[in-house]
C-alpha cells in the first residue's frame, strides 16, 4: 500500500514502515524557538540536565515576536537567549532578521526534512515539503538535547486544487475558503495534503501562505510536494543542493478527499472572532476599518508587498485608516526596497514597520482601541490576539487589505485592481 506524504517523511526519519495512527520516534532536522517560547525552552533544557544540543540536529534561535524589545523584561528574556545560542553555538537570528518562518522557509527548511519549532505556525514549512509542526516549549527542550522526538503518524486529508486564481484572488482566500468549509477544528491532528493540476501554478509564496494556516484548522501539518517550483525557489535562494523531489504514491490511502477549484474562489475574508467564520468580501461592503496590517509569517511576502503596491500606486489611502507594513524579513524588506514598492506604499501614507511579528500578537506596534477593527492579512482574529480584547479583527489577502486601506472600509479589491 502506497504512502501519503506525512507517512513518507516519517518512514524515512523513524527508519520503520510509518502508517497513519503509529506512534513513531524520529530523527528531527531542525529545532527553533523564538523569543515568547525561547526562554522556557532553555529554562527546561537546563533544568533537564542537557549541556549541549544534540550534535545530530540543527538548532535557531530567533528574536521576532518583540522586535526591537519593547520592556525591559523582554530584553531581558532577549539577553538570555542571546547569551545561550553564543555558549553552545547555536544560530541566533537577532532583532530586525524577520519572522522565524519566514527565515526557515528562505535559508533552512529543505523537502523531506522533520522540523519541529516552539510555535504553532512551524507548519509553513510544509510549503516546501518538510513535515514542519509545532510542539510546546517542553518537548522542544527534550527534543533539543536528544535529536528526536515521538510522534503519532496523522491520517492525511488530501485536497485537490484544480485551475488558477481569478484576478484579485491568492492563497489566503484559499486557505480562508476551505477552513470555512471544514471548520476551526475540521483537521484536527490530521496532515492537509495538497496536490492537483494547480500545484504547478501556485509559487511557493502562495504555498507557504496555504500550509501556514493548517494549523487554523487543527491540522498537525500542511503539505505540498516538492516539485519543479520548489526546486526553482530553493536555486534562487541559493540552496539549490538542498532539493529533492517528493510527492506522494498514487496508491496512498487518505481519510477523505476535498475538491476546490480555484477559478470558482472570490476574496474572503475571516469575521470576529474565529477563523473559519468566513464571508465574501464583496459581502462586507461599508465595514468601517480602523487599520489595516500587512505582514506576518502568513503575508509579509515580497509578493505579498508587490500586490498592495500595485494597488496603491499614485493613490492615497483613506486619512481616517492607519497602514501598517511589516516585511517578513529583512531579505523581503529589501527586495521590495529594490522593487520600487516601499516607496509607493510609503506614498500612499503607509507605516513601515521593522521586520518581525509586530501587531499580530497584540505585544505592541499596533495595539488597537477599544472598539476599533482592523483588517489583517495575519492568521487568527481572536478576541484579544492584537492586544485588546475589546477590538475586533478581520482577516483577509495584502489584496483586500489594500483595497480596504483605500477605501477605509472593506472592499473587494476586484473593485480597485
Amino acid at each position: 500500500m502506497g504512502k501519503t506524504l506525512a507517512e513518507k517523511i516519517l518512514s524515512t526519519k523513524s527508519g520503520s514502515e510509518a502508517k497513519a495512527g503509529d506512534i513513531v520516534i524520529a530523527k528531527v532536522d531542525l529545532v527553533f524557538v523564538q523569543d515568547v517560547t525561547g526562554p522556557l525552552a532553555v529554562r527546561q533544557f537546563q533544568a533537564a540536565g542537557f549541556k549541549h544540543p544534540a550534535n545530530s540536529l540543527k538548532f535557531a534561535f530567533f528574536l521576532d515576536h518583540a522586535a526591537p524589545s519593547p520592556s525591559y523584561e523582554l530584553s531581558n528574556d532577549h539577553k538570555l537567549l542571546r547569551d545561550f545560542a553564543r555558549e553552545t553555538g547555536s544560530w541566533l537570528y537577532d532583532v530586525g532578521q524577520g519572522v522565524c518562518h519566514q527565515i526557515v522557509a528562505e535559508s533552512l527548511a529543505k523537502p523531506g526534512d522533520l522540523i519541529v519549532g516552539a510555535d504553532s505556525h512551524t507548519v509553513t514549512a510544509g510549503g516546501l515539503g518538510a513535515f514542519a509542526s509545532g510542539m510546546g516549549s517542553t518537548d522542544i527542550a527534550v527534543t533539543l538535547g536528544l535529536g528526536k522526538t515521538w510522534l503519532r503518524v496523522p491520517e492525511s486529508i488530501k485536497v485537490i486544487l484544480s485551475g488558477r486564481f481569478p484576478d484579485g484572488v491568492y492563497g489566503k482566500d484559499l486557505v480562508l475558503h476551505l477552513i470555512g468549509r471544514i471548520g476551526a477544528d475540521g483537521a484536527t491532528y490530521k496532515a492537509l495534503e495538497f496536490s492537483g493540476d494547480a500545484i504547478s501554478n501556485m509559487s511557493i509564496p502562495e504555498r507557504l501562505t496555504v500550509a501556514n494556516m493548517a494549523v487554523e484548522a487543527g491540522a498537525k501539518v500542511g503539505l505540498f510536494p516538492a516539485d519543479k517550483v520548489t526546486g526553482n525557489y530553493l536555486s534562487a535562494q541559493g540552496r539549490k543542493a538542498d532539493y529533492q523531489s517528493l510527492s506522494p504514491d498514487g496508491d496512498a490511502v487518505y481519510e477523505q478527499t476535498v475538491n476546490i477549484s480555484l477559478a470558482e474562489l472570490e476574496p474572503t475574508v475571516a469575521k470576529p472572532h474565529t477563523v473559519d467564520n468566513i464571508a465574501l468580501a464583496k459581502e462586507l461592503k461599508g465595514t468601517k476599518i480602523h487599520q489595516v496590517f500587512i505582514g506576518t509569517c502568513t503575508n509579509g511576502r515580497r509578493d505579498d508587498l508587490a500586490v498592495a503596491a500595485r494597488i496603491l500606486k499614485g493613490k492615497k489611502i483613506q486619512p481616517e485608516t492607519r497602514l501598517l507594513i511589516a516585511p517578513a524579513s529583512r531579505g523581503v524588506l529589501m527586495a521590495a526596497i529594490k522593487a520600487g514598492y516601499i516607496q509607493t506604499l510609503l506614498e500612499a501614507g503607509a507605516i513601515i514597520l521593522p521586520p518581525g511579528c509586530g501587531p499580530c500578537l497584540g505585544l505592541h506596534q499596533g495595539v488597537l482601541a477599544a472598539g476599533e477593527t482592523c483588517l489583517s492579512t495575519a492568521n487568527r482574529n481572536f478576541r484579544g490576539r492584537m492586544g485588546n480584547p475589546e477590538s475586533f479583527i478581520y482577516l483577509g489577502s495584502p489584496a483586500t487589505a489594500a483595497a480596504t486601506a483605500l477605501n477605509g472600509e472593506i472592499t473587494d479589491p476586484r473593485e480597485v485592481i
